[in-house]
């Protein structure tokens, strides 16, 4: 078996990565791309490795120059034209060395598991390709097999259709042809298609007229979960540096992206927090079937927004502001508080991050539990005065909640101490009897115009890609504050249309809460069950656990990423949990928190 490595490219779209130097010889956490592959290949019982260089070819045969010597046997050939040809031409230029033995032939471009070399020559089969299931972030070639494994088609970027993703495999751009296939198939048929097409074509071409035959021979091999990625331009070298980062290294790097975790389609998030259950795919088909009108179309501003909202939620457009998420309403919002404002620690950061350090007044509740009540708040700012008052009911991370009466015994002692009450309820609709819990009611922000309601409409609603968010209040001033203060367009098409149909799927919607508190309770029992998690009680789309034993929250979180591809929240960078071993969890549906739960028990062991 020898190894052909095609490394002829000049890899533009890296920009200045490959300005003095070619694709292989970018770094993914400290290491080369082509360091990677050959140290793989030491592994291997080969014949040799032959690298078909071209663009900065000088440059990487003087880099790798002897260091292998002993354990890999390196050849070179040159693709002299590498600038006016493509990949189809480079691999013509070992044709004939295709035919002297069995081959391994690699892109090196490519990061990837150890595991894919042992996988593609442990199996029987003599011509594979290496393959993986599509996913939105893949490009390039595709390929489409039958019960039995055997590629019936590959898919050129022009012939891709969407409609079929749900059969379309990405080839990992690793293959293993047998001595006898390339003498007798896919050398001849090179042969005659650089003759016929030219040289400025993909060799995956020739695959593509090689499986239209009746015995193709070519089988593919699924990875299954196996690592990989595909280095084509900067965001492609900083999700494989994400992918293979190991430890805190990995954490740090999913951590500080906050959010955009579709482009890690394998890995289960329990960090963010949204309802699992809606929208309906009715509702999604009703987005999709508008989409190239919303697309193309400028949404409304601000009078229309508001209009809109109030509609949704019951209440009068002129008490609403809409957001580009309720992130860009708290920040118009807290850089506009004046005084001291009450915080319980521990809370949503977002709220205290904008405020100066004097102006908190802090509270903590009791340390084992994270609960208070409302008397608590009331009987403890009774003796710390305050202008202002914040509270998450259900509170974010503890999940503690005040209920309906609580909350009005909050609003009317707040309106004899003249302080303003600002509650944030983006979760209420994940509590019991949750019909009955929220705040955004006419009768209530008109009792005191001192109230100010927020809620996150990415969470309860499982929409956080429209970012939309709203605050609430019928202190008039504030409320056209916040409209000037925020840009004229801050919400787009897809996010206005999307509140103004709500109104067709709200009984579905209430059916998907009650869903989703049925699941949460399940969820809980399982955890419960863990023996070194203290499961906290909670109103919320999330738990609150403590980390007893055998881990701390740390070693748990990072444990979790690297073994099972699973993100939780570590909550020790959360101000009053620092060292304490809290963790946060989401709750998804059924077949993700089981699969959770079963890494859970693992870890036990």
């Amino acid at each position: 078996m020898q190894a052909i490595i095609l490394a002829a490219g000049m890899g533009r779209r890296l920009g200045e990565l490959t300005r003095d130097n070619t694709k292989c010889m970018v770094s993914v956490n400290g290491v080369r791309l082509i360091d990677r592959l050959l140290g793989q290949l030491a592994t291997l019982s080969l014949t040799r490795v032959i690298i078909v260089v071209g663009y900065k070819g000088d440059e990487l045969r003087q880099y790798i120059g002897h260091r292998y010597d002993g354990r890999l046997n390196i050849e070179y050939a040159e693709n002299p034209i590498y600038d006016k040809t493509n990949n189809i031409y480079s691999l013509s230029m070992v044709k004939q060395q295709m035919t002297e033995d069995d081959t391994l032939l690699i892109e090196s471009d490519l990061i990837f598991s150890d595991q894919l070399f042992r996988m593609i020559l442990d199996n029987p089969y003599p011509n594979l390709a290496l393959v993986a299931k599509y996913e939105t972030w893949m490009d390039g070639t595709m390929v489409r097999m039958d019960s039995d494994y055997n590629i019936v088609n590959f898919v050129p970027k022009k012939a891709f259709n969407y409609a079929d993703v749900d059969q379309y495999y990405k080839t990992v751009n690793i293959y293993k042809f047998s001595r006898e296939f390339s003498c007798h198939k896919y050398v001849p048929f090179l042969e005659a298609y650089c003759s016929a097409l030219g040289n400025n074509e993909y060799y995956e071409q020739v695959l593509r007229v090689i499986t239209l035959l009746d015995n193709a021979e070519l089988k593919a091999l699924p990875i299954g979960n196996e690592k990989w990625y595909e280095i084509d331009d900067i965001q492609d070298l900083d999700i494989a540096e994400t992918i293979f980062a190991e430890g805190d290294e990995m954490l740090h790097r999913f951590n500080y992206r906050y959010g955009g975790h579709w482009r890690f389609p394998k890995m289960l998030d329990y960090c963010y927090l949204v309802n699992p259950y809606f929208p309906t795919t009715r509702m999604k088909d009703e987005l999709r079937a508008n989409f190239d009108t919303l697309l193309t179309e400028y949404p409304s501003g601000m009078f229309v927004n508001s209009l809109l909202a109030g509609k949704y939620f019951g209440i009068r457009q002129q008490y609403v502001v809409v957001g580009n998420g309720a992130a860009e309403l708290i920040k118009s919002m807290m850089e506009h508080v004046e005084g001291r404002i009450g915080v319980v620690y521990p809370t949503f950061e977002e709220y205290p991050h904008r405020l100066q350090p004097e102006q908190v007044v802090a509270y903590q509740p009791d340390p084992q539990t994270l609960s208070y009540t409302a008397d608590d708040l009331i009987n403890f700012y009774d003796e710390h005065p305050i202008d202002n008052l914040l509270l998450i009911n259900p509170d974010n991370p503890s999940g503690n909640f005040i209920p309906m009466d609580g909350l009005l015994q909050l609003i009317e002692w707040a309106k004899q101490k003249h302080i303003r009450l600002v509650i944030d309820e983006s979760f209420v609709d994940f509590s019991d009897d949750f019909e009955h819990n929220t705040l955004l009611r006419n009768d209530l922000l008109e009792q005191y115009d001192g109230l100010i309601v927020v809620k996150s409409i990415s969470k309860s609603y499982g929409v956080p890609g429209l970012r939309l968010g709203i605050l609430a209040s019928a202190d008039s001033s504030l409320i056209q504050y916040i409209k000037r203060d925020v840009s004229i367009w801050n919400i787009n098409s897809f996010g206005e249309f999307y509140m103004q149909i709500f109104g067709k799927y709200e009984k579905d919607y209430m059916a998907t809460c009650h869903r989703f508190i049925a699941e949460r309770n399940r969820f809980g029992k399982l955890l419960q069950q863990i023996p070194y998690l203290r499961v906290l009680p909670t109103q919320a789309n999330f738990f609150c656990c403590q980390v007893t034993d055998r881990y701390s929250s740390a070693e748990l979180t990072k444990q979790l990423l690297s073994r099972f591809n699973i993100m939780i929240k570590d909550c020790d960078s959360k101000n009053g949990l620092k060292g304490r071993n809290f963790i946060r969890l989401s709750v998804r549906a059924t077949e993700d928190n089981d699969r959770l739960i079963e890494a859970f028990h693992i870890l036990a062991q």
